[in-house]
């Protein structure tokens, strides 16, 4: 994997865990010499692994519309700033140019990012990582809904083992890298 999405919050969260853990990912992704992928703003989480990223020497591309532009959000010292027209041009891009896909901690728009490209996966449109850093455990009733979901028959066990959730950056890297996805066929059931 050379190039990874990472949605995360606008806002740094009420623990400092969650902007250490964003650092210590991109210190991961430097390390492996892996571009960061992100929405390309310089505040909260979002800021913070960016300029982690950006301090190691790493590659940083940042994918925004011109309207979040015009309200200063956008970060000014990334290796590349590719201006979109819209939020959907933006996912649409982001997909384009990841190799797979991590959600940090964050509020709706980091969620319905994670679910809009999880969904893209499991009706076949990429066989690309999505994964979750489960930092403090802020994932882990998230993860219990999906698996509930599967259980109430909503989503296929197998959809729902798709997303990968690690507490260590290395480790979910490495998982990353030796996810194969699946062939679950059709997802929807017509019996009653």
């Amino acid at each position: 994997m050379k190039n990874i999405c990472v949605y995360c919050g606008s806002n740094p969260g009420n623990r400092p865990e969650y902007i250490v853990a964003a650092k210590q990912l991109g210190t991961e992704l430097v390390k492996r010499d892996i571009r960061l992928i992100y929405g390309g703003a310089d505040v909260g989480i979002m800021g913070a692994i960016a300029d982690q990223v950006l301090s190691l020497g790493g590659e940083v591309v940042g994918v925004m519309p011109q309207l979040l532009i015009d309200k200063e959000v956008a970060h000014t010292n990334l290796s590349e700033l590719v201006v979109v027209d819209s939020m959907h041009q933006r996912k649409s891009t982001m997909e384009q140019l990841s190799d797979g896909f991590i959600a940090l901690p964050g509020g709706l728009g980091t969620l319905e990012e994670l679910f809009e490209i999880l969904t893209w996966a499991q009706l076949g449109f990429h066989n690309k990582p999505c994964a979750l850093l489960n930092i403090e455990a802020y994932f882990d009733y998230l993860c219990v809904f999906i698996k509930h979901a599967a259980t109430e028959g909503f989503i296929k066990s197998t959809h729902a083992d798709m997303l990968i959730s690690k507490t260590d950056p290395a480790a979910l890297i490495q998982a990353m890298e030796n996810y194969t996805a699946p062939k679950a066929g059709k997802w929807i059931n017509k019996a009653l």
